[in-house]
């Protein structure tokens, strides 16, 4: 509460939390067009080198529900010190906004064995089923690798945690190998993108102790 309260007499951190919320929403309102017009314009599926030669497994619990607790954590990590607000939001958002525009110009179809495991009720409140590339699973724990990247322990949970569930999109076929191994390449460019772009609340998110 005392940082809150240092942080809330500070007119810039207000302005950069507001636009930082504005821009947030808007990238969840591009990404909701594009997944919608990705999943209505998917086309057929294609073989992969893992998918092709392995058997598909029913990881739906894991793959919905451990980014529930993934978001509960950094909620928690960020409310704890409301400097790194401003910086993990606008970079959420700039990420958002990519993966948006990059699964708007890729409209492969989910790959046939997914659809034998999928639960319909519940996988359709988190995936629009055509947004498959890149992994947003995969990327991004891997963009709050690198923007924890001083914080050791912090570092290497977010970085395991993005492998792990690079491994469950996989062994469920709910993403194509390309998705998972692009998203470490395109996520890495993301993240020095909102460091030159959000310079001022990247330097504020680095002064947490």
């Amino acid at each position: 509460m005392q940082k809150w309260g240092e942080m809330m007499k500070d007119k810039e951190f207000i302005k950069s939390l507001i636009i930082s919320f504005l821009f947030l929403s808007i990238s969840l309102y591009i990404n909701f067009i594009s997944g919608t017009y990705a999943t209505r314009n998917a086309s057929y599926p294609v073989s992969d080198i893992i998918l092709s030669n392995t058997r598909a497994f029913n990881t739906a619990g894991l793959f919905t529900f451990c980014p529930i607790v993934f978001f509960i954590f950094i909620s928690v990590l960020s409310i704890y010190n409301p400097k790194r607000i401003p910086f993990v939001i606008k970079s959420v958002a700039l990420f958002v906004v990519i993966r948006s525009i990059f699964i708007c110009l890729t409209h492969l179809g989910p790959f046939p064995t997914e659809e034998l495991i999928r639960d319909i009720e519940l996988m359709d409140k988190f995936t629009f089923g055509g947004d498959l590339f890149f992994s947003g699973h995969v990327g991004i724990p891997y963009l709050f690798a690198l923007m924890f990247w001083q914080n050791k322990t912090l570092r290497y949970f977010f970085i395991v945690y993005s492998i792990f569930m690079g491994v469950v999109v996989l062994l469920g076929h709910y993403h194509y190998t390309i998705d998972v191994l692009a998203a470490y390449f395109i996520t890495y460019t993301i993240f020095h993108m909102s460091s030159s772009l959000f310079k001022k609340d990247k330097d504020l998110f680095l002064s947490c102790k």
